[in-house]
């Protein structure tokens, strides 16, 4: 575990106490029945701004507190714990990340204090399809008498259907370059898609969308830019990932403690007591290689790539197997929608998926590594 300062604690026990107290999963299954578009509770997200996370990795000049991605991995790791809807991973994150390292003076001035308040809500396009797939690009944008013209169709963009900018990527003559657009530009649609976690993941389309010369971040080759930003992305839904992950077994590790089965407590069958620890030992090594991807991220370190597809992949796995544990362990009461463990499966096949799958991340993890 990463040996925490104590502002971080302090952040920490805030966002435990906050979600506990004011975002359990009862709250996520209140968004859920009422269908919203938006698939999160805006008043809830304008609290977590007004308690500075949304602006924890956003430099001080503009609005943020500049604490660090692991600070902003405890946050997201509280918020995972009870599946808490908001744009934090997207906007305050990934969206935010982009500006940060890509952007100019004059862009920061004018989306990242609307951000860090939560009075912007911004989207990170990058898939195409089904798959996550950076390198195959297929939204053009092409020089314009009076700047850029994107063309194209982007897949499950989280919080797609809300954002007010999307920061999309896009094939230019030299490379892929990311684009600042703003959601209500002419030229831009979007396309509901409902999925299993109830939250918002629209298609994009642009159909001859035109930007002025400053909605280019960075350079017109920006795949440096479009990585150094999926790493960081990747490392947040990881953190997230590792919140639901320890709450899923809490909870079955709470039940197995209670329910009586033959006359006798199932947690006392040798059985279950194996497959618990063996999820136990398992979360661990999560959290070892989450908060070590989030440090490497703060540190600048230049295997941050290894270490993100490393956190990813593993948290992938992980999840994956505990939420499925976390009904077949609940037995009955686990497959109905009362109970919340469909919430913590449905979350999870969805995020295995974005910013690469298991099979994504080890292939990428051993290219990376010289295999």
């Amino acid at each position: 575990m990463a040996a925490l300062n104590d502002e971080q604690i302090m952040l920490r026990d805030m966002a435990r106490e906050w979600v506990q107290n004011e975002a359990p999963v009862s709250a996520f299954r209140k968004v859920r029945d009422s269908g919203t578009k938006l698939g999160y509770d805006p008043e809830a997200y304008a609290a977590m701004a007004a308690m500075g996370w949304v602006g924890i990795v956003i430099p001080e000049a503009y609005g943020g507190s500049d604490f660090g991605y692991l600070s902003l991995g405890l946050v997201l790791e509280e918020t995972g714990r009870t599946l808490v809807a908001s744009p934090l991973a997207s906007s305050g994150l990934a969206a935010a990340s982009a500006l940060v390292l890509g952007g100019t003076e004059s862009q920061k001035q004018a989306w990242l204090s609307g951000i860090a308040s939560g009075e912007v809500v911004a989207g990170l396009a990058v898939d195409e399809g089904p798959r996550h797939e950076p390198t195959k690009i297929e939204t053009r944008a092409e020089r314009s008498q009076d700047g850029w013209r994107i063309s194209g169709t982007k897949s499950f963009v989280a919080e797609g259907d809300g954002a007010s900018l999307f920061i999309v990527a896009a094939r230019t003559d030299a490379g892929v370059g990311l684009f600042l657009v703003p959601g209500e530009v002419e030229g831009l649609t979007r396309a509901t898609r409902r999925m299993a976690d109830s939250r918002s993941h629209a298609d994009i389309r642009l159909a001859g969308v035109q930007l002025g010369e400053e909605a280019l971040l960075g350079s017109e080759d920006g795949a440096a830019l479009l990585d150094q930003v999926l790493d960081r992305a990747r490392v947040g839904t990881a953190a997230e990932m590792l919140g639901m992950a320890e709450q899923a077994f809490q909870t079955t590790l709470d039940f197995l403690k209670s329910r009586v089965q033959f006359g006798q407590t199932l947690a006392t069958f040798q059985a279950l007591q194996h497959r618990m620890a063996k999820l136990y030992t398992d979360m661990e090594l999560m959290r070892s290689v989450v908060e070590a991807a989030l440090e490497a991220v703060d540190a600048g370190r230049s295997d941050l790539p290894v270490l993100a597809s490393l956190a990813k992949a593993t948290a992938n796995e992980t999840l994956h197997l505990m939420s499925r544990e976390m009904i077949q362990l609940h037995g009955g009461i686990g497959m109905t929608d009362e109970h919340e463990a469909g919430f913590y499966i449905k979350r999870a096949r969805v995020l295995e998926n974005m910013w690469g799958n298991a099979s994504f991340h080890r292939e990428r993890f051993a290219r990376l590594s010289g295999f």
